[in-house]
């Protein structure tokens, strides 16, 4: 059977499947055994014997001890009052800003993803003080939630990220390096951030009510204080993947007992918080692992048939500039995210895309940053943004709202990505930096 039937094939049984309403883990499974199955004609017993060998190896992958650990770090976090004192800590930093304590979503969403991992999270925990707290002080509510939404998704781009560490497993790509070239994108789309809060609360200075009340050293010294538990976690868990004391997944677990020795000297420690914590990792990585073992059979099954590089070769012959087929796939990327959520996007669409866009020239590592970024889109994105149905439920307005209030923070990723793509050293210079010896 040819390449171009097998790809057809492919696509039609994923289609089939996916489109039946399965859950996601179990369509990739039968499109991958159907593939096998139909295009290459192998017997059951040859099919069980690759699945087993792709799942178990991936399964056993050292990189996906991370994802637990940081999950579980995150969701300890969360269960404590780390937020509140965020807040607590950022407002009278930022009150002689333009935009005023609207700047807490970004820094804190910032702040919070670096011992995170998850946009949902973030957006989640750092809403839940934020959003009531600026309603109340009479805020712009649509300028506080699309700001809320957009910094939410600083839980995939900002270190340590579940979502790079799911394309460094499936790609093969360093996730020590993909971290580090996460930092300064992260920074570049906090300042983009930002920086539009200030235009529209200097251009409306009502979307930013005044607050009268003096800042003194003591106040500062407080809010200081305040963030520390946040930066010590940050210190402790990026500060030893970037010395080289510590692996991604050694140093999620060092960040886990500074998460749980955080939560014993603020008082907050308790049996019922580490049990709830626990639970929810154990779902959530489950969850996450079996979606990456499924997907590693489909593309092992892509492979096999040599669709690959087919494609490369197709669209080499295409003769497309590297810019035009990251435009082409950055509108595919979109059109995905309306529909299924970032990890899906991921495990389906990175063992075709990596090998175009590394024949195209593009660094995996960046690649991936990229990836992130659009993934971050979808998060924001009608229908399944995961971050606007977490807004709806923060400030009790209409989903169509929620999204209006999001549309400038949408294409300001769009600017982000634009930045990007012109500028590559964005993302590399670091990593390069860190890892040239």
């Amino acid at each position: 059977m040819d390449t171009l039937t097998s790809g057809l094939i492919v696509l039609a049984l994923t289609t089939a499947f996916l489109g039946a309403g399965m859950w996601i883990f179990v369509g990739l499974l039968m499109a991958a055994l159907g593939t096998l199955s139909i295009t290459l004609g192998y017997p059951p017993t040859r099919i069980g014997l690759i699945a087993s060998k792709v799942i178990a190896s991936k399964a056993v992958s050292w990189e996906l001890a991370a994802i637990p650990m940081f999950i579980w770090m995150g969701d300890i976090i969360f269960r404590t009052d780390i937020s509140q004192r965020l807040f607590l800590g950022l407002a009278p930093l930022v009150k002689r800003i333009p935009g005023r304590l609207l700047h807490t979503n970004v820094l804190g969403c910032a702040l919070f993803a670096a011992i995170s991992g998850s946009s949902t999270a973030t957006c989640a925990t750092v809403g839940k003080i934020t959003i009531p707290e600026l309603i109340r002080r009479g805020y712009a509510v649509d300028l506080a939630s699309g700001s809320l939404a957009g910094a939410g998704t600083f839980g995939l781009l900002i270190p340590p990220s579940i979502a790079m560490i799911i394309y460094g497993v499936i790609g093969e790509v360093s996730i020590a390096q993909l971290f580090a070239a996460g930092i300064v994108p992260g920074l570049m789309m906090a300042g983009l951030y930002s920086g539009y809060i200030a235009l529209r609360s200097w251009r409306n200075p009502e979307a930013a009510p005044r607050d009268g009340t003096p800042i003194g050293w003591r106040e500062i010294l407080k809010s200081i204080g305040n963030l520390m538990p946040i930066i010590i976690l940050m210190v402790i868990v990026l500060g030893s993947i970037y010395s080289g004391l510590a692996t991604p997944s050694e140093a999620a677990a060092v960040g886990v007992l500074a998460a749980i020795i955080i939560t014993i000297a603020t008082g907050q420690f308790s049996w019922m918080l580490m049990r709830d914590s626990l639970g929810a990792t154990i779902r959530i990585s489950a969850m996450l692992c079996i979606l990456i073992a499924s997907s590693s059979l489909l593309s092992a099954a892509i492979a096999y048939i040599n669709l690959p590089t087919a494609i490369s070769e197709t669209i080499a012959a295409w003769k497309l500039s590297p810019y035009l087929l990251l435009f082409i796939l950055t509108l595919i990327y979109i059109v995905l995210g309306m529909f299924i959520d970032g990890s899906s996007m991921t495990v389906m669409t990175v063992p075709i895309v990596l090998p175009l866009v590394v024949h195209a020239g593009f660094d995996p590592v960046w690649y991936g940053i990229y990836l992130i970024i659009m993934i971050e889109m979808s998060a924001i994105t009608p229908p399944v943004g995961l971050n606007l149905y977490i807004l709806q439920g923060l400030t009790g307005r209409t989903f169509e709202s929620t999204v209006r209030a999001t549309v400038p923070f949408f294409f300001l990723l769009c600017i982000g990505t634009v930045t990007l793509a012109i500028f590559p050293e964005i993302a590399l210079w670091l990593p390069r930096h860190l890892f040239s010896h």
